[in-house]
């Protein structure tokens, strides 16, 4: 990969297995420590594209992170604007809206506070205790969207 390429960490074959078994609980409506079953519509087939991710809240607003950098569903969210979050029947369609990296921080922070457990290795040796500096300058390695419930079905 070269250098100017946006980070992005794909998952791997055990990585994609548990991710498929993670959104399959989320939609039989067992959540994992918080997790939820992600559907945003594909950028170039349209489709609904399916993945389970730690929808993570600070001061009352609801965030999504990516800890693997720019992977397909934020590519997919930011030609979209919006998606939906499902645990079980409860389903949440929200509108996005991506943040700028000097935003991130607070976010970041508490998200590795938070998940660190699970995603500490996506992001390079930054942890929640890192400095911020340190955690800014990996802000542009991981979008970070706001998420705006739209309505409740």
């Amino acid at each position: 990969m070269s250098s100017s390429a946006p980070y992005y960490l794909k998952a791997g074959p055990l990585g994609t297995w548990f991710n498929g078994l993670v959104g399959k609980l989320a939609r039989l409506g067992v959540s994992l420590a918080g997790s939820a079953e992600l559907s945003v519509r594909g950028r170039k087939s349209g489709e609904m594209q399916r993945i389970p991710v730690n929808p993570h809240t600070y001061e009352g607003k609801q965030y999504l992170v990516s800890a693997r950098g720019h992977s397909q569903w934020v590519r997919n969210m930011r030609a979209a604007n919006g998606g939906e979050l499902r645990v079980g029947r409860r389903v949440r369609a929200f509108a996005a809206v991506e943040l700028p990296d000097d935003e991130k921080l607070p976010i970041l922070r508490t998200y590795l506070e938070r998940w660190g457990w699970q995603v500490d290795k996506y992001f390079a040796g930054v942890t929640a205790s890192s400095s911020d500096t340190e955690i800014l300058a990996a802000a542009s390695d991981h979008p970070v969207f706001r998420i705006t419930v739209a309505d409740r079905r």
